[in-house]
This record gives structure tokens, sequence and C-alpha cells, in this order.
């Protein structure tokens, strides 16, 4: 089959290598100059698959209202907010019962499972070398963090997932570089678990792909798909429309507006994520793979000569904003831990992110409903984790084959249930 992917991130780069290992045409258009310039390009790197979970869930309207009316809050909100941020916020909180959380939280622990998988295949299979390291350690900075947290361990036990529930000197042992002046009550280890640099995994899989006969076209800013000729593919400036038996959509946020003419209302809405990657000063004092502040919900990654803290998460605004309070969390978490192990005077990327999320967590993936347009989309904040296994599955169903792991509520049909 002749397949357009609209969309060059993580998530439309491993389809596109997906489909064209299984022996398909594949022509993949991007808006940007390269791929992986957007979500993918500068977020925590953490593949951590029992800690996948739908951001609604029981209790969270409590947590977000007072992470709103907190300075170091992890979730704020940003004007202005849009129709489109409302209505998610509507559908969020229609989503936060626990029978629905339950559901989406198996949904995306076995695509997050199987894509580790996957991840991990890929890499032997075409022998790519990336930045990453193994381990992934919660830091608990007191005793009541230590008892809020046993519910989410119960959860990781019944998902299986491995992992130690571990006092603070066995911690310094894992990461002796965390600082002794920070209160640390203990921690949770998952040694399965790791870090890895999205951005270069996703350009080393862009060039496996081009081996394979995989056509990657940048700066086509593309005109939304017609009901009249839905797999056709055209540039919103004006230009002949070239057929494909196929669309796949993967194109993030801006999916939702290619896919309304079709009479497909995707509820997505960006929910911004920030990044400070800085270099190694002396890597004694580093970290040695990844950490998670429990309390912030801030991450800390080594990652090869540099180390990358991510965390917030912002609904509202505008792209190119970035909130100074946003940096200043991620700036005080990083000293809190790691004091003087990153150069900060010179060489600091600070970036911002939107996640394409949907209001109750888990992707969607399949048919749209529409002939020919296949939907690879919504992953929000885990989209480096559920890449590989999201692709994989795509790549299954359109060839008609068995996915090989349980698709249910992972359809757009889940979507006008609500």
């Amino acid at each position: 089959m002749k397949i357009a992917i609209v969309g060059a991130g993580i998530i439309g780069v491993t389809t596109a290598w997906e489909l064209a290992s299984d022996g398909h045409e594949v022509v993949v258009f991007e808006r940007r100059g390269a791929a992986a310039e957007e979500s993918s390009f500068a977020n925590a790197g953490v593949v951590a698959p029992g800690y996948v979970t739908p951001w609604a869930g029981p209790g969270m309207r409590g947590k977000v209202l007072r992470s709103l009316l907190s300075t170091h809050g992890a979730v704020k909100l940003r004007w202005p907010l849009s129709m489109r941020d409302l209505g998610f916020m509507a559908r969020w909180q229609r989503a936060c019962k626990l029978e629905s959380y339950l559901a989406n939280r198996s949904r995306m622990q076995r695509l997050a499972f199987y894509s580790r998988n996957r991840l991990h295949a890929i890499t032997e299979a075409c022998e790519l070398e990336y930045e990453r390291s193994d381990g992934y350690l919660v830091l608990l900075r007191s005793r009541r963090e230590k008892k809020l947290v046993q519910a989410g361990l119960e959860l990781l036990r019944a998902a299986g997932t491995s992992f130690r529930e571990i006092d603070a000197d066995e911690a310094r042992k894992i990461e002796p570089a965390l600082n002794a002046d920070t209160a640390l009550a203990g921690a949770i280890h998952l040694p399965d678990d790791e870090v890895a640099n999205c951005r270069q995994f996703a350009l080393l899989l862009k060039w496996e792909a081009e081996a394979l006969g995989a056509q990657f076209h940048f700066n086509c800013d593309l005109a939304p798909l017609s009901r009249a000729a839905p797999t056709s593919i055209a540039l919103a400036a004006g230009s002949e429309a070239h057929r494909f038996d196929a669309v796949v959509v993967c194109a993030g946020v801006d999916s939702a507006a290619l896919l309304k003419p079709l009479g497909l209302h995707i509820p997505l809405a960006p929910v911004y994520g920030h990044s400070v990657s800085a270099n190694i000063r002396e890597p004694l004092n580093a970290p040695r793979s990844a950490v998670m502040d429990e309390r912030y919900k801030v991450a800390i990654s080594r990652l090869g000569l540099r180390v990358r803290v991510a965390g917030s998460a912002e609904l509202g605004g505008t792209p190119g904003n970035i909130h100074g309070a946003a940096l200043q969390t991620l700036y005080k978490v990083l000293q809190d831990w790691y004091p003087g192990a990153v150069t900060l005077r010179s060489g600091v990327q600070q970036w911002k992110g939107a996640r394409p999320m949907l209001p109750d967590g888990p992707p969607v993936l399949g048919a749209s409903g529409v002939p020919g347009v296949w939907l690879n989309l919504g992953h929000g904040s885990s989209g480096w984790a559920l890449s590989c296994g999201s692709a994989r599955v795509l790549a299954d169903l359109i060839g008609g084959h068995d996915a090989g792991i349980d698709l249910e509520g992972l359809g757009v049909e889940r979507l006008r249930q609500h």
C-alpha cells in the first residue's frame, strides 16, 4: 500500500519505520523543518511503564486545585484559556471517576509494557546507539509522601512492575551524588525502567526508515483532509492533491483541525511541559540515570554529557511564552538534589513543548471510521513511553494482522461514548 503519514515526531517516525518494514510505500509529511522538533524534542526521556497513568483520576481535582495555589505546583492554568481548553477541562473532570480511571490506566499500561519491549527489539534489530541508562528512582522527601505513595505501589504490584521500597541510605548508594543536605525519607527503585534520548532515537530510526524506502518531506503545512477525498494530501497554501491508499494522522495537537472536516471531533488539547538541559560540570556530582521528585513531579535525567530537568503541566497560554516560574521550579529541584552538577552560565537549553493530550488519558489507535484514514494520536506526556508499541499496533491493524495486545478502549469509538 502507498501510505501517507502526517507528522514526524516520535509517533510518526516509529509508525513510518514499522510500515516500511512491513513493505509499504511510506511518505511522511511534517510541518517543521526536521523530525522530532516539537513534543519529542527535549522531554524527560523516562521510559517507566508502571508510572504511565491517566491524568484523570479520583482525587485529582483536589490535587490540581492545591497545585494551582502552590508556588511550585506541578499543574498551572495560563491565560488565555481557549474554548478548546475549557472543553478539555470539562471532559477531564467527567473522566476522574474511579471506574474510568482504572479502565484507562489498564489500557495505558498494557500498551506501555508492550511498547518498552518493542523499543528494545527495535534498538537491537537496528543496532541503534543513543544516550540511555538503566534504572529509575522516585524520591520521597517526607514520611507523609511515603504514606501517600502506598496506593500507587499497590497498582504497580498489580501491573507486575519490578520495584523496591528502599530507605535513604540505599537510595544514596544507587545515586551517590544526591545532596546529603536535602531531606530524604526514602525512595522507590525501579531497576527495569530507563531513561533514553527520545529525539536521538527518532532521528536514528528516521534514517533506518529512509533506508527501507520511506520518504520524508519537511516544511509541509497541510490542508485539512477532505470529506470528498479523505486519503488525498495537499498543502494548505494550495497544491495538487496527491492520493494515497491510506493516511495515518500522527500530527499531535494539529490532528484535530486536520480531521474536523471528516466529521471527527477529537478533544485534543496542548498540555505544555518545560525542560532545562545543561552540560555536566562534574560527572561525580551528576545523576547516574533518572530520578523523579515525587513532591514537585520533576524528573532529573542523565543524557550522555548533559543533565535534563523536566516537569510542569500547563493548560492554556501560548506555545512560545515560557513562564519564568516554571523554570524556577526546575532549577530549584535540580539545586536541591544535584547542586554543582551542571554548568548554568552557558550552553543551557530551555524548552517548552505541547503534549497532545486527551481528557481521559489513553491515546487513540486504529481506524478512524472514515475509509482509509487511520489514527495514532493523543499520547500526552507518555508519547515516548508508548510510541514503539503504538506504531507496531497500528501497522498490524493496517496489515490486517493480530495486534498482539488487547486493544479494547483504544479505538476512536471511546471518544464517542463521552
